[in-house]
């Protein structure tokens, strides 16, 4: 034997030198990183001979000197994906070893973690762990899922691409396990358990809280959630396979309602079907099952119940007299059963299954004051809370005081009926005050602490309902028997406890002995919570608190006007959201106005500007036509042609003046129409514009009978000034009176035209009473538009001024066709004389017969 140890301590001694020795030669060659950067380039030769001998070199190098060696190849070009491309090589000595040296690469550097996870290595991994056969394969699928560890665990971004990549559906077929489960191999165990890692790493209590509930989504949306409970319910599962996968079905339900509905509704397959919480349950309270499978289950039960209110009614619901069946047996009969069981371990469990059902829960801690318990034929029942404190008083072990006190402690915090439920018992607070008063040994310690806790929660939300112990008598019955700063030592005893900081780490119950079972990790949450305030109420005197109380109501009172003033503010919030809403109304119907202003002053520029054109024609036009009668005088004309243009002339002027007169009472209308129809925006704005197209359309009608009256003068002056030549040239009277003809035409047309103008006119007015008789009706939403009335007015103001501008321009028009006239008239005066006419004719006759008879000598 001793020879034996001796060699077994000399392999020992030799493998350590060659460790040592292997990472003193790892330190002088990363000394240089030209050399791994090297060594990065070899591996890109296809050569067995080459590569195989580079990537275990590379391994080595890693392992005796892993962040020098992470560091270099991280700033290495192309470092990183070199080596991913390992996984393609076909040979698989090359690619095995390849997955060895990229677990060592991804250890603990999340920089390379991401570049790898980026470099497609999920779906190359799932490939290879598919075609090496899933759960069934061998070692390759377990250093696939080592990897894959390394790449998710504690790395959030990695994570997420795995579930955006919808990489989690594709891990379902890995927990398709069969119905004969007899003869699993030690491989095969590896391999699903490291699979249910991998799942609990996506779904973590320690991860982000949406990153935790998106991926519990999509595993119960794709079935792995259903497949999970499948193998959870399946018989001839191997214990450690059935422990890890009841943790990760915990993980997966813990605070998503959906996942915890599903969980509630999922029956094991006996006969009669159970609910899965119940078969579990059993376990738990089963003191001959495993330790670590009653602690998957305690944390199973925890975490279907965390944020779960309606899972918690049902739970509490079946301890109720009305819902209790004696046929069947409930998850509150095995939890009453494991509180008063022999055994303290199911004692501590079922006292802490059953605070998580009332945690944060004031209506279930009410709902399980009416449980009542049957301790024995012959006695009257007695309460569940009053039979936590019987057993306590009885003396227990410290595991299941510990237990019961974390419920009592849990039940009655923040519920002051169940502080005085708890306080109506007489014997209550005398036992809590010789618990906390005694010098007891270092075990019990943690229970004194617990009951100081207990005595400070019946104090610090006590409302004095009972006589005998209002809060002030309970400090100083706590100051004469115990003592303040006694008391507050006592109560410190609980978080200097060697096991409380252990618990308050992570939810899962984490223990390596059952007699290490003591803290609750939600519970050390509510000591957290509670120890500086019951501190305080303690320490603090009777007329601290009558302060205390006045501040309380004075701050209430203050409370009471902070919130009418918020409702005030509400409500005026409410009223300006009204007026904001109104004031947008307002501005996109005044946007509205004023592109209709805007249309209106554009089309009121253009016809400015078509004005200024036909004034500057009609001047040159008058020009002319002063010229042509000048020589219409000299020369003269017939006195039929002269009388006929001159009644063209006076019709034409006749036309002018009604056409004038309508576009006058057109105007009178449309400043009638602005008066009244500033009340109604939008419909008078579009009636006024109607009104004003059409006034403009009756001046371009003026415009063109000016142009045409011009025309008719200039082509009489050309008949003036031809008419010389017609005395001179008598073959040539047949061309002008073809031109006589064709301005007869003309003015017979021009005359069709003016009654055609005169039957617009009477359409017009037509619908000038209809817009009247719209106008009436308009004016009915006079009070809504009001406020814009005097915006409408100026607008109306600035229109009616373009306008008085036109009238002006055209009264000016008039005047120069009024003077036209006068100088038509003062032109011919002589022609309307017809002795003076046929005097001139004959004399013009002599003088062309003593021509004829000069020409005949």
């Amino acid at each position: 034997m001793m020879k034996r140890k001796n060699q077994v301590c000399l392999e020992e001694n030799q493998q350590k030198q060659e460790d040592d020795l292997g990472a003193q030669f790892t330190d002088k060659f990363v000394q240089e990183p030209e050399n791994v950067t090297l060594l990065l380039t070899l591996l890109e030769e296809f050569d067995f001979h080459v590569r195989w001998p580079g990537v275990k070199l590379l391994t080595a190098l890693l392992k005796n000197q892993c962040a020098q060696v992470q560091g270099i190849i991280l700033v290495s070009p192309m470092g990183v994906s070199r080596l991913m491309d390992l996984l393609a090589d076909s040979r698989e000595v090359i690619r095995n070893d390849g997955l060895l040296l990229l677990q060592q690469l991804t250890k603990g550097n999340a920089a390379i973690q991401k570049i790898v996870a980026f470099e497609n290595a999920f779906e190359r991994l799932l490939d290879i762990i598919t075609e090496e056969g899933s759960s069934d394969g061998g070692i390759v699928v377990e250093d696939c899922l080592l990897l894959l560890l390394n790449l998710l665990k504690n790395n959030s971004s990695n994570q997420n691409f795995f579930k955006e990549g919808s990489y989690i559906q594709k891990m379902k077929p890995w927990f398709e396990v069969g119905d004969d489960n007899s003869g699993w191999s030690a491989q095969k165990v590896t391999n699903l358990h490291l699979m249910l890692q991998l799942v609990r790493v996506m779904v973590s209590p320690v991860n982000s809280p949406g990153a935790t509930a998106s991926c519990q989504k999509a595993m119960f949306q794709c079935g792995l959630l259903q497949q999970l409970c499948t193998i959870l319910m399946a018989t001839g599962v191997p214990a450690d396979i059935l422990t890890e996968t009841i943790n990760t079905v915990s993980e997966v339900i813990r605070g998503s309602e959906v996942n915890q509905d599903y969980f509630a509704s999922v029956n094991a397959p006996s006969n009669p079907p159970r609910p899965a919480i119940v078969v579990l349950l059993m376990s738990m309270v089963n003191e001959r099952q495993p330790f670590v499978l009653r602690c998957a289950v305690l944390y199973c039960f925890q975490c279907f119940l965390y944020k779960n209110h309606k899972g918690q009614g049902e739970i509490v619901a079946t301890l109720l007299p009305s819902t209790i069946d004696a046929n069947s047996i409930s998850a509150g009969q095995l939890l009453c059963g494991g509180l008063f069981s022999a055994d303290s371990l199911s004692n501590w469990c079922a006292a802490v299954a059953l605070a998580h059902a009332l945690q944060d829960n004031l209506t279930q801690k009410e709902q399980l004051l009416r449980v009542q318990l049957a301790t024995s034929l012959g006695k009257p029942p007695v309460s569940l809370l009053q039979q936590c404190t019987n057993i306590l008083s009885q003396g227990s072990r410290v595991q299941t005081k510990v237990g019961l006190l974390m419920l009592l402690c849990t039940w009655i915090s923040n519920c002051p009926i169940a502080v005085m439920h708890f306080l109506h018992n007489q014997d209550n607070v005398p036992f809590l005050t010789g618990q906390i008063s005694e010098n007891l040994g270092e075990d019990e310690r943690l229970v004194q602490g617990l009951c100081a806790l207990l005595l400070g929660i019946c104090i610090y939300y006590n409302d004095n309902s009972l006589e005998n112990y209002t809060k002030e008598k309970l400090k100083q019955l706590i100051e004469k028997r115990i003592g303040k700063e006694n008391f507050v030592e006592k109560l410190g005893f609980i978080t200097k406890h060697e096991l409380y900081s252990r618990a308050g780490q992570k939810p899962q119950p984490a223990f390596s002995t059952p007699e290490h079972m003591l803290f609750d990790h939600e519970f050390t949450k509510l000591v957290k919570e509670l120890e500086g305030m019951i501190t305080k109420a303690v320490l603090k005197s009777s007329e601290e608190e009558k302060k205390e109380e006045e501040v309380k109501k004075t701050l209430e009172q203050h409370d009471s006007i902070v919130t009418q003033y918020k409702e005030l503010i509400r409500e005026q919030d409410s009223q300006i959201n009204e007026l904001k809403e109104q004031v947008t109304l307002l501005a996109s119907q005044n946007e509205k106005m004023q592109s209709t202003m805007t249309q209106q002053v554009s089309q009121i520029q253009q016809h400015k500007d078509q004005y200024n054109i036909l004034k500057l024609k009609l001047g040159k036009d008058n020009q002319q036509t002063g010229n042509q009668a000048e020589a219409a005088h000299m020369n003269g004309l017939q006195p039929e042609e002269l009388s006929q243009l001159r009644e063209q002339l006076e019709e034409l002027q006749r036309q002018n003046q009604l056409l004038q007169t309508q576009l006058g009472e057109k105007d009178s209308l449309i400043t009638s129409l602005k008066a009244e129809g500033v009340s109604s925006a939008e419909s008078s704005t579009s009636e006024v514009t109607v009104l004003q197209r059409e006034v403009e359309m009756l001046k371009s009608q003026l415009q063109r009978q000016t142009a045409e009256v011009t025309q008719l003068q200039s082509e009489r002056q050309e008949l003036l000034r031809g008419s010389d030549t017609t005395a001179a040239v008598p073959g040539e009277n047949s061309l002008y009176t073809e031109k006589i003809a064709e301005l007869e035409s003309r003015l017979s047309a021009q005359t069709a035209e003016n009654q055609k103008l005169k039957e617009e006119v009477k359409t017009l007015l037509e619908s000038q009473e209809s817009m009247e008789k719209d106008l009436a009706s308009a004016t009915s939403t006079a009070a809504i538009m009001q406020a814009e009335k005097s915006k409408l007015q100026q607008e109306v103001q600035e229109s009616k001024k373009e306008q008085d501008d036109l009238l002006m321009l055209l009264a000016d028009q008039d005047q120069k066709i009024l003077s036209l006239k006068q100088r038509l008239k003062d032109l011919g005066e002589t022609i309307e004389d017809e002795d003076d006419l046929d005097s001139k004719d004959q004399f013009d006759d002599d003088d062309d017969e003593e021509e004829e008879e000069e020409c005949d000598e």
